[in-house]
């Protein structure tokens, strides 16, 4: 089976910045994939509320992840400040692909590349719902 490769889009919309804690870090010294995770789930709540967004109510829908990609580019270590980039792309008719970008805050290495795939739902009717036109208004296509 071949590696999966991610290629990101040329610019970013949003960075905040996250500290590896010692949470975060496996029994092999470096952060975890499960803490990968958690730091885009953590950077893509900070995005959508910088544009007063949430998961629940994403213009009028809530979000649903249906898929994810993350591909290792370095190691992180306990204490290291990260530097998250995010962006939207690739929209369809019911959802979107969030894009995200890990690097070391002092140097630019880059740690991760992900990307999370998510739908638009209707939590009241429990059904997929199409995108959002505030959200399209915001982040285009």
């Amino acid at each position: 089976m071949g590696r999966v490769k991610l290629v990101l889009p040329q610019e970013f919309i949003y960075s905040t910045e996250i500290s590896v804690r010692i949470g975060d870090i496996n029994y092999g010294g470096h952060m975890g994939n499960d803490s990968v995770l958690s730091i885009i789930h953590e950077s893509r709540l900070r995005f959508l509320k910088n544009y007063g967004f949430s998961e629940l109510d994403a213009g009028g829908s809530g979000i649903i992840m249906a898929d994810s990609v993350i591909v290792y580019k370095n190691q992180s270590f306990h204490g290291d400040l990260l530097e998250v980039e995010v962006t939207v792309g690739d929209f369809n008719r019911c959802g979107c692909d969030i894009f995200y970008k890990l690097s070391l805050k002092d140097s630019n290495k880059e740690i991760v590349r992900a990307k999370t795939g998510i739908v638009f739902f209707d939590y009241e009717t429990n059904k997929v719902s199409n995108v959002p036109k505030k959200f399209k208004a915001v982040f285009g296509e």
